[in-house]
């Protein structure tokens, strides 16, 4: 099932990201929402395609290239929450200490998933529902730190953004998502949370396109 869940993804993530381009919109800061988007298609497409590529140096290096994307591209959603921010009417918002200080701690967020995470990584192959893969030799105890500190930013400012625009949906993603990552579904699949992520990225590039819109007609 997994297999088809994964295709599914890759799919709906391509859609996504076609869709949200032919719509109105300016590209800055939020525009790093994309990159995410295209990170997440690697992700999955690789995920799916292992079965056919079958164990060996290519499916590894792919498996290893998708740590450093997630490395790299995931920490950029705390430029997208910038963005958002600057809709609230919050003064230190848009000064340039705030967007050097943001700019500083998506760096070192990059940085602490590369060194704790990327970095030395050594990967073994695991079929598991119907999916073969590549992952981490050593378990994880919990979640990434990165990931940790990209949901709580996620999560303050879809608060923001709700209390002073009532914009909820980027809310309901963040909730939903961090809810969907903790709580253990009885399903047999491997894949489960990935819709939850979907669901996320889909709310924040509605929310996006929410806010050009509004700047457009202005």
């Amino acid at each position: 099932m997994d297999l088809y869940l994964y295709f599914f993804f890759t799919c709906a993530y391509i859609f996504l990201f076609v869709w949200s381009l032919y719509k109105k919109q300016l590209f800055n800061l939020s525009s790093f929402v994309y990159l995410v988007i295209i990170g997440l298609i690697f992700d999955n497409i690789v995920v799916a395609l292992g079965r056919f590529i079958g164990v060996g140096t290519l499916l590894e290096n792919l498996n290893y290239l998708r740590y450093w994307v997630h490395a790299f591209v995931t920490p950029t959603l705390i430029l997208f929450c910038l963005s958002v921010l600057q809709h609230t009417g919050i003064k230190w918002v848009k000064s340039k200490i705030t967007l050097w200080m943001t700019w500083l701690y998506t760096i070192i967020l990059i940085l602490l998933e590369i060194f704790t995470e990327a970095w030395d990584i050594q990967l073994k192959p695991v079929w598991e529902y119907g999916v073969l893969r590549y992952i981490p030799a050593e378990s994880a105890s919990g979640p990434p730190i990165m990931i940790i500190f990209i949901s709580i930013t996620l999560i303050a400012t879809a608060i923001l953004l709700y209390k002073y625009t009532k914009w909820k949906w980027m809310l309901i993603g963040s909730v939903i998502m961090t809810i969907g990552s903790a709580i253990p579904f009885p399903f047999n699949s491997a894949a489960s949370t990935n819709g939850f992520e979907l669901f996320l990225l889909i709310t924040l590039v509605i929310t996006k396109l929410h806010f050009d819109k509004k700047l457009t007609t202005e």
